[in-house]
């Protein structure tokens, strides 16, 4: 009987969310460990960077990488891991974008140290100390990891083959990318494993989207509760759909909540963010300069809303790589 294939998960800056996605298989992923060894799994099972070092190439098929690379032993990684492995899959909105840590990408490396270490309320460091890549301590070298400038998407460190999108990605995308890697029945390289649609072609309240939105100002989930049958931008709440790809399978706007867009942008568009702005820009409503600036003030951290998850691989983005 010839070995089953093997898979590696490994896990970057992220809050974890992707492993429980692969929990979140329930009774598939004993369709999973049936068909595959996984070869290294840190968050499940106990492997060393020796372990992984002393594979030979191609002998692990495919790594499933999701976190941004924010870290030097991160960087390490998952050049290894690529070195290692004929296919690399950038798992979760984190790794394919940047995600939530990538927007820490607006503020300096020492700024982000000086509110963690220095002025966080709960921080007790009267000698203002901050971690050091190399410490000696009673005749002992101690190392961090380097924290690097910015978060970087995983295809900014290395060659990634195909991307599963997602915080986290939703079970049927990861047994559908599983299968399609054992079956060796994959799309071409570079390629997004989910529908190329927007969300909004797969809302369950498209029907209910007029032909020509009209928006006076932005309203607030923390202040109201949006009718769960009506479009949420024709109610008034920022929703990322026209600006996202579709495939998630609606969760949060099946929880009545509007989209954050951690699907990325639909194919052909250049700038997630840039796209829901224009989308915003051009359903406005607003005769005067008065009313369009209460029209732009009526949406909160415009930032942190339309690059929630791509500020690392927008244009904004990198813009900042090259002031660096």
């Amino acid at each position: 009987m010839a070995d089953k294939p093997k898979v590696a998960f490994y896990w970057c800056a992220s809050c974890g969310g992707c492993e429980e996605a692969v929990v979140d298989l329930a009774e598939d992923i004993l369709k999973v460990v049936e068909a595959v060894d996984i070869a290294l799994w840190p968050v499940a099972l106990d492997f060393k960077l020796k372990d992984v070092q002393a594979w030979e190439p191609g002998e692990v098929t495919v790594a499933f990488i999701n976190g941004a690379v924010r870290l030097s032993e991160q960087e390490k990684w998952v050049k290894l891991l690529r070195e290692k492995c004929p296919l690399v899959v950038a798992f979760g909105s984190c790794s394919h974008l940047g995600g939530i840590p990538g927007l820490a990408n607006d503020k300096t490396r020492q700024q982000i140290l000086a509110n963690k270490y220095l002025r966080a309320p709960t921080v007790d460091n009267p000698n203002g100390t901050l971690p050091q890549p190399e410490t000696e301590i009673d005749g002992y070298e101690l190392e961090l990891p380097v924290f690097y400038k910015r978060a970087n998407a995983l295809d900014q460190v290395i060659d990634v083959d195909y991307y599963l999108p997602g915080c986290a990605p939703p079970p049927d995308l990861i047994m559908g990318a599983v299968q399609a890697i054992l079956k060796g029945e994959l799309p071409p390289k570079g390629s997004v494993l989910a529908p190329e649609k927007s969300l909004c072609d797969s809302c369950p309240r498209k029907d209910s989207k007029p032909d020509k939105l009209s928006i006076e100002k932005f309203k607030r989930l923390a202040t109201s509760i949006p009718d769960p049958e009506e479009c949420f931008l024709a109610q008034g709440y920022l929703c990322m759909g026209p600006a996202t790809r579709s495939g998630c399978g609606e969760r949060c706007i099946n929880g009545n909540m509007p989209c954050r867009g951690c699907f990325g942008p639909p194919p052909g568009t250049l700038d997630q963010g840039a796209k829901m702005l224009s989308t915003i820009c051009s359903v406005g409503e607003a005769e005067t300069a008065e009313a369009a600036a209460a029209y732009a003030d009526s949406l909160d951290d415009p930032l942190g809303t339309f690059y929630r998850f791509s500020l690392p691989v927008s244009v904004l983005g990198h813009s900042r790589r090259k002031e660096e």
